[in-house]
């Protein structure tokens, strides 16, 4: 039932006699566990779980759903004692980073919309990725078996992430950003070359 909202913003409900499509455009924010146990990976629990256990934990979330979510992360637990924030950008900061942001988005596209929803054919000719980032992005994603729809994904974050950071165009750095974003770390052999070479 997530899909459709999630991908057209929109959500449609039909009956016997009539069929209403609403608005339903949202940000949506989920949450689950490592495994089973809820240990694995930590550094002060043991982890009990079985590696098939595991897997049938994971693929509880389908595909098709993990493809329309932008961002896949995976935490950690942090010890705040003893714990120094030295350097941290604030939330002040980073709310007027995100509200430029979103006026460079409004005024490039005319209207109120950001690159999240804007039509993926507007974004990409505004700003199309050099063949050196287009192959890097179609090795990864051969390499990982990432849907034509992640793949836009993926370019859509780079956008949001050149323009928090002030950058005209999608720059090397903020795609290679973006693949970390989706749980994808580049190695020596996957990294873009040249004057803004990143690697992680």
């Amino acid at each position: 039932m997530l899909r459709q909202p999630l991908e057209n913003e929109k959500v449609t409900i039909s009956r016997v006699h009539s069929t209403v499509t609403y608005p339903a455009k949202f940000i949506f924010i989920a949450a689950m566990n490592p495994c089973p146990c809820g240990y694995l990976g930590s550094t002060t629990q043991y982890c009990t779980c079985s590696e098939k256990q595991i897997n049938s934990y994971k693929n509880r979330v389908s595909g098709p759903i993990l493809d329309r979510i932008d961002i896949l992360l995976t935490l950690k637990s942090v010890n705040l004692k003893g714990h120094h924030f030295h350097g941290i950008e604030s939330s002040d900061a980073i709310k007027k980073r995100v509200q430029a942001a979103r006026l460079i988005q409004y005024k490039r596209y005319g209207r109120e919309v950001c690159n999240g929803s804007v039509p993926f054919e507007q974004l990409i000719t505004l700003f199309p990725l050099t063949s050196e980032q287009q192959h890097l992005l179609q090795r990864v994603c051969i390499q990982e078996g990432l849907s034509n729809r992640v793949q836009i994904k993926i370019i859509r974050l780079a956008r949001t992430i050149a323009d928090l950071n002030g950058s005209g165009m999608i720059s090397n750095e903020a795609l290679v950003e973006a693949l970390s974003l989706r749980k994808i770390t580049l190695n020596t052999s996957n990294c873009l070359t040249g004057e803004h070479n990143a690697s992680y």
